[in-house]
């Protein structure tokens, strides 16, 4: 670590759960975000800031004037820009010392089979169920912990599937995929600009404490927000045994 980053990241080194060693693992560390709307951008930009050494953004769409009202990684002026691109300019802008690959594509399971393989942590930062079940299974596969949110009209979620740990659940132990969930969209839906950068920022708070090993991780919880209210809940979750995904009797498929 040069006298630059020892400057950049002293609010971090001055905390004795992070110290040098803690940043310096952090520099080192692969996250995978899939989504680059209003949940990942504020999780990109803190990882940037936080000084993630390499981050893999992955998203397809691209930036309408609509997205602006709550997804500040980006501007007016990149309207019509791949949304992966317009995310990797503002992150350069915010940390040039870390690695940003932009992906401005829709990313099937043999492909995010590849992609995560090679990160720490993913971050699900999409907006619909197929998306979300595909990422939880590659995760299950290769044994990711995978960090999860979600936010329509004044409602939040987010949890943390750490599926290094056998008795962990996985996201579809608590949302199984049995055709009747409905994607309740932002733009049929709307949302409450403010709250995707809460839970975005849990998301972020939570990768973080992943790859530094410290603290207690929302593993096995669900931490739900009520933005009108501003009350929190957590549940407790339990592994399903009988869960298609990550049941005892499921075989997990090879890589």
């Amino acid at each position: 670590m040069n006298d630059d980053q020892l400057l950049r990241y002293s609010r971090h080194i001055l905390l004795p759960q992070i110290g040098v060693q803690g940043q310096e693992a952090l520099m080192r560390s692969h996250v995978l975000v899939i989504g680059a709307g209003g949940l990942g951008s504020p999780i990109a930009m803190y990882l940037a800031a936080s000084g993630i050494g390499k981050l893999t953004i992955c998203d397809s769409d691209k930036v309408d004037l609509t997205n602006l009202q709550r997804q500040i990684v980006h501007s007016t002026d990149r309207i019509g820009a791949a949304k992966a691109n317009s995310a990797k300019q503002t992150l350069a802008g915010i940390n040039p010392d870390i690695s940003v690959i932009a992906l401005p594509e829709r990313v099937d399971e043999k492909r995010l089979l590849h992609l995560a393989s090679d990160a720490d942590v993913v971050v699900d930062a999409s907006d619909n169920f197929p998306t979300r079940n595909t990422i939880n299974r590659v995760c299950v596969i290769l044994e990711k912990p995978l960090v999860s949110g979600a936010v329509v009209r004044f409602a939040g979620q987010v949890a943390v599937f750490d599926l290094r740990g056998t008795h962990s659940p996985c996201y579809h132990c608590l949302f199984p995929a049995t055709g009747e969930n409905e994607d309740m969209r932002c733009a049929l839906m709307g949302v409450f600009a403010p709250l995707v950068g809460i839970i975005g920022c849990v998301q972020a708070a939570e990768t973080l404490k992943i790859l530094l090993k410290i603290g207690q991780t929302l593993n096995g919880r669900l931490l739900l927000l009520d933005g009108l209210s501003m009350e929190w809940r957590s549940i407790k979750l339990t592994k399903d045994p009988s869960c298609k995904v990550c049941g005892r009797n499921e075989s997990r498929r090879e890589v």
